[in-house]
């Protein structure tokens, strides 16, 4: 894994053997994995000359590399790769540990995506499909649960660390994302929704404790915690010490003139904390019992509650229903209304993305929330990058530093990057390891092309991938550049829909692109490296163990819309290419993160000693 450092020599060794001042296209294209031929890849499906004449070309020139799990930072290979560590690894030549990602088998969705595990994953598929009552299925989610989970503390471990050092440094209340939670203390009252425990898998009660205090201390003035009981990261029955304990914290607050209480909680594998889009009605239940104050069960205090339902519905601590504290006239202590402020203090991502679209998401169609108050919402992180979801976070993702984007504006080479909104942040703030601006604006130019908006990307499939392609046509012809960096979107966005026919046009669209950047680069001599950031457009189809694709009980086919745990395609080539440039040998196992070496190779320098090793070499001839 990478690591950061100050003071670190950003001079580049000449290459012993390639020139500088060659123009370098670097073409990423979204979602393009490589997979069987068949009927639902969509690449295969469409007409895609440019791709098949590269991967056709020169066989010294054409290669595969990994892009997703452990190639990418993530805690295991069932973790399928995303745009946002597919670019940090692409721009950082290094394996940073990422924070967790969702994993290939989504237990609503019974998919496989790859050869290598799909005996294991469709077998999960078939053994959910064959169970015969919803407590079976039950009690088989639970335990893949609980096996994933375990294989995921690393990633755990480092999101609570980002979280602690931000709370530690006072960082947390200096962030854009706390500054708009600020907003509303003063009219307002401040919401945390979490997992009330000491486990930290997802969630801390001392980062809690921390928050509540500092956010006092920065003008909160009504507080309500909306707990979620544990009995799964922690043993059960400890639910009850750590309401006393938090209960004994408000007390301290009240005695400050600090109007704190808990308003409502809940078992956190029935309230609120469902995953993957499993079972809506879980979230459905949080969002009654936190937003609107609705819960069958009412009590004056948390305390009773968690002792009560125990005694009285024989739950435990992860299974309690919800529950609202009330006042003696029986209203709720603490729905979240207009004007109020609140935050998901789970550090982890994958149970608070149902409730973080349920609070953000406008347009939301997956149960009735009955309303939908003006609050200033705010994840702990942010849970999903390529959601962008939630817009608002307390604690950024570290940044990554020495990046080749650093080192080669450093010396002396002059980038050009460009893609439409929904992937321009990708060659730019995740490809300069989550960094914003320019590392020398004299020395690059960032272009932004709008994305189309209030459609589904399936309406539109060609999105916006010829303006790139002409962008950076003009960028290479213009001479002004060294490195001409784009991202076309296409078979990433459109392949999430699920459309196969409009994802199959996205792919020649997408295709269409690269042959208008590659014509330029033929005008200019120059060189071009094409590749990929994860897989998603090759496999559109769920299915069983034997490869088969999976049938939904009325014999339709059930579209995968998830990326893949396939490998991605690395091309170069070019007039500007040495004619002895070719991959080598030894690096059979490649990532994304040995791109950025190669690129570097390209433009005429050695990459540092402890980036993962360039897949290139230059043959004698």
């Amino acid at each position: 894994m990478g690591s950061s450092g100050g003071g670190i020599e950003r001079k580049l060794a000449d290459h012993p053997k390639l020139p500088k001042d060659k123009t370098v296209a670097v073409v990423v294209l979204d979602g393009w994995g490589e997979a069987s031929p068949n009927q639902y890849n969509c690449i295969h499906a469409a007409d895609t000359p440019t791709m098949d004449s590269l991967k056709k070309g020169v066989p010294e020139r054409w290669r595969l590399v990994r892009a997703h799990g452990t190639a990418v930072g993530l805690p295991t290979d069932d973790d399928m790769g995303n745009s946002e560590v597919g670019h940090n690894a692409l721009g950082a030549g290094r394996i940073y540990a990422q924070g967790h990602t969702r994993t290939l088998w989504d237990h609503n969705k019974t998919e496989t995506r790859d050869g290598d595990k799909g005996d294991q994953n469709s077998e999960k598929a078939e053994a959910l499909e064959v169970a015969q009552t919803q407590d079976a299925k039950t009690d088989f989610r639970r335990s893949v649960d609980e096996a994933e989970e375990d294989s995921e503390e690393e990633t755990d471990e480092l999101e609570a660390k980002l979280v602690d050092n931000a709370l530690a440094s006072g960082k947390i209340y200096e962030g854009e994302g706390f500054k708009y939670i600020n907003e509303c203390f003063e009219a307002g009252t401040f919401h945390l929704i979490g997992l009330l425990s000491d486990g930290g898998v997802h969630s801390r009660l001392d980062q809690l404790q921390l928050l509540l205090k500092g956010a006092c201390e920065h003008g909160a003035k009504r507080i309500r915690v909306h707990i979620l009981t544990d009995g799964r990261d922690v043993l059960d029955g400890t639910s009850l010490g750590f309401v006393q304990t938090l209960e004994n914290d408000l007390v301290k607050l009240r005695e400050k003139g600090v109007d704190a209480q808990i308003a409502s909680g809940g078992g956190r594998m029935y309230v609120t904390m469902d995953r993957y889009e499993n079972d809506w009605n879980v979230v459905k239940r949080g969002w009654e019992a936190h937003v609107l104050g609705e819960a069958p069960y009412k009590f004056r205090s948390a305390v009773e509650a968690v002792k009560k339902l125990r005694e009285e519905t024989n739950a435990d601590d992860q299974y309690l229903p919800p529950f609202v504290i009330v006042h003696d006239n029986g209203k709720p202590v603490g729905p979240i209304v207009d004007g109020d402020a609140v935050v998901t203090f789970n550090f982890r991502a994958d149970r608070m993305v149902m409730l973080a679209k349920a609070l953000e998401y406008e347009d939301f169609d997956k149960f009735d929330r009955v309303r939908f108050p003006k609050i200033h919402y705010a994840g702990m992180l942010q849970y999903d990058g390529e959601l962008k979801l939630p817009s608002h976070y307390l604690v950024s993702p570290p940044e990554i530093e020495r990046t080749s984007g650093e080192y080669l504006v450093h010396n002396g080479v002059r980038i050009f990057a460009c893609s439409e909104t929904v992937k321009f942040g990708h060659v730019t703030f995740f490809w300069n390891g989550n960094r914003s601006g320019y590392f020398n604006r004299e020395m690059e130019e960032y272009v932004e092309i709008p994305s189309d908006s209030g459609i589904t990307f399936n309406v539109q499939p060609k999105m916006k991938a010829l303006e790139i392609a002409e962008k950076a046509r003009d960028a290479i012809l213009c001479r002004k550049f060294h490195q001409v960096r784009v991202n076309l979107p296409n078979g990433d966005m459109v392949g999430h829909t699920g459309d196969i026919e409009a994802t199959i046009v996205a792919c020649k669209a997408a295709d269409d692109a690269v042959k208008v950047i590659l014509d330029a680069i033929e005008q200019v001599g120059g060189i071009y490296v094409v590749t990929a950031d994860h897989g998603n457009a090759e496999d559109m189809v769920k299915r069983n163990k034997r490869g088969e694709p999976l049938l939904d009980k009325n014999g339709n086919i059930q579209i995968l819309t998830s990326h893949t745990l396939h490998p991605v395609p690395v091309a170069i080539g070019g007039p500007g290419l040495l004619p002895g440039v070719r991959f080598c040998k030894d690096v059979p196992d490649g990532g994304l993160a040995n791109v950025a070496a190669t690129v570097m190779n390209l433009h005429g320098f050695e990459a540092p000693s402890d980036y993962e090793p360039t897949l290139i070499e230059v043959a004698d001839n």
